[in-house]
């Protein structure tokens, strides 16, 4: 099988890249290896931080149309877990994760960049949910990343529309977190990942963990799930090693293994 998505790890950060040119279009075969590499992504412990990066001109323009017109109900209430499945996988990478988004990210695109804990977005990107166009709404979690990132109220303008959002709108809706000259985009995206890449990697990880179950549950259930974390870090040498660092040096200077 030809490989559409690579896991590429360099000084301790992976790097998911999508390589389906021109459009990086979001097959079937595409989803079940993007599945593959946040796996292990996940498993990998070299890997402290990832990067998403669909490449210099395009991050991805969205499912593979042609594939899914031959899908009868049938076929998609077959392949709607594994696609789904495929993006949860991403989300749920228990490390850091930066998506990197120059040109189009749109459908299935967009929402794999909202599976990220971050978006750093070129200057010419454009986003959105165009599946109502199509007489679809969005299937791999674009209802639900959307609406909890950026408000209900503008994720349905978004999925209503099916418009697309430039960057500087992206950037002051909240959809994206920083945007940058389309040649900066993966070098901006690779240093913040490497500041991350040196950390204390159970602390980011409970961190995220506290975060994202957090906002499935009631302030009182996500407090509970904040004690626990919190707690549990006491036993882990990284722990040991930013407090006596702090006690010793002063802060953030530790050098967490």
């Amino acid at each position: 099988m030809t490989r559409t998505v690579h896991l590429d790890v360099e000084d301790g950060i992976g790097t998911i890249r999508l390589d389906r040119p021109p459009m990086n279009a979001l097959d079937a075969a595409m989803q079940d290896q993007l599945r593959e590499a946040a796996e292990e992504a996940a498993r990998r412990p070299e890997v402290r931080t990832v990067v998403l990066w669909g490449g210099e001109k395009v991050f991805a323009a969205g499912a593979d149309i042609k594939e899914m017109q031959a899908m009868s109900y049938a076929d998609m209430a077959e392949r709607g877990a594994p696609l789904q499945e495929a993006f949860t996988a991403v989300a749920r990478i228990p490390k850091p994760v930066v998506a990197a988004v120059t040109g189009y990210a749109l459908g299935g695109g967009c929402e794999l960049a909202l599976c990220a804990d971050i978006r750093i977005a070129a200057e010419n990107a454009r986003l959105g949910q165009p599946e109502i166009l199509l007489g679809l709404i969005p299937g791999a979690g674009g209802t639900q990343r959307l609406s909890r990132l950026v408000g209900p109220s503008r994720a349905k303008d978004l999925i209503f529309t099916g418009r697309q959002v430039k960057a500087d709108e992206a950037l002051r809706i909240g959809l994206v977190d920083q945007v940058v000259p389309a040649e900066e985009v993966y070098a901006a995206a690779r240093a913040w990942a490497a500041r991350l890449a040196a950390g204390p990697a159970l602390a980011l990880r409970a961190a995220k963990e506290a975060v994202d179950r957090g906002l499935e549950t009631d302030l009182d259930s996500g407090l509970a799930i904040e004690r626990g974390l919190f707690a549990g870090l006491f036993a882990t040498e990284d722990r040991e090693t930013g407090m006596r660092s702090f006690v010793e040096e002063g802060p953030g200077k530790a050098k967490f293994r």
